[in-house]
């Protein structure tokens, strides 16, 4: 979340701050080696306010989302096949 954008106000802040600490505890949860995206938005169709958080790079976030993405709309193929 960039923290330097007018449109954020407190309640923003209280939710980076909170992603930063989950982001923390799964990080150290998990093994090394794996990666994590955690997505913050708000319920309802209010676009541009979803935000995440990750220990990935841009790139493998960005792939992985496409699986999942792929897997949701019945497309993946299990034998190499990506979105």
């Amino acid at each position: 979340m960039d923290r330097h954008d007018p449109r954020h106000g407190p309640m923003d802040e209280a939710i980076a701050k909170t992603a930063t600490n989950i982001g923390g505890l799964i990080g150290k949860a998990l093994p090394p080696g794996w990666g994590f995206a955690l997505l913050f938005f708000p319920f309802g169709a209010k676009a541009g306010r979803m935000n995440y958080i990750s220990n990935a790079q841009r790139d493998d976030m960005l792939a992985a989302l496409k699986e999942l993405t792929a897997r949701f709309e019945g497309r993946f193929n299990d034998e190499g096949g990506n979105a």
